[in-house]
């Protein structure tokens, strides 16, 4: 083949080819307590899968009401709480479009949410610190398996 770039690869592993981040792997969402302590961890799925729709297969909604729980979540979850006027369970920012600025008190709102989920996400940071993750393009399965194990190890480390 003379020269130019190299023809994309039509079938392998495109299944877990994210279109957002330009890059293969795979989707887990997790959930950490109030000191960034993982507490539990999704089942894989194909990075080609949104966190939100993710979100929705897990009924994870349906699984914080039932245990009394809330969590705090990103602009890409708005929507997600099936409920959210009489006993919202997942709490995110508000998002200004042309039409509707935000007034003082969302902005404030908004810095509020920012606080709490920077201090949890030191959980996701210790996560990530293994090196293992940065190239997991594996069944999903097992991938879940190890992801899990990893989860085990990370809150073990962080007792010591």
């Amino acid at each position: 083949m003379p020269g130019g770039r190299r023809a994309p690869c039509a079938g392998d592993n495109r299944k877990n080819y994210s279109g957002k981040h330009k890059a293969h792997g795979l989707l887990f969402l997790a959930l950490t307590d109030e000191k960034g302590n993982l507490i539990w961890i999704s089942s894989a799925r194909p990075g080609r899968a949104s966190e939100i729709t993710a979100a929705r297969h897990d009924h994870i909604t349906r699984h914080l009401r039932e245990a009394g729980l809330g969590a705090l979540a990103d602009l890409g979850f708005v929507g997600l709480d099936d409920d959210p006027d009489d006993a919202p369970v997942i709490i995110t920012g508000r998002n200004a479009t042309r039409s509707h600025r935000l007034t003082d008190a969302e902005k404030e709102a908004n810095r509020l949410v920012s606080r709490e989920r920077a201090a949890v996400g030191h959980g996701f940071a210790n996560l990530k610190t293994w090196r293992i993750l940065t190239k997991v393009r594996m069944n999903v399965h097992h991938a879940t398996t190890l992801l899990r194990a990893l989860i085990v190890l990370a809150n073990r480390e962080v007792q010591r």
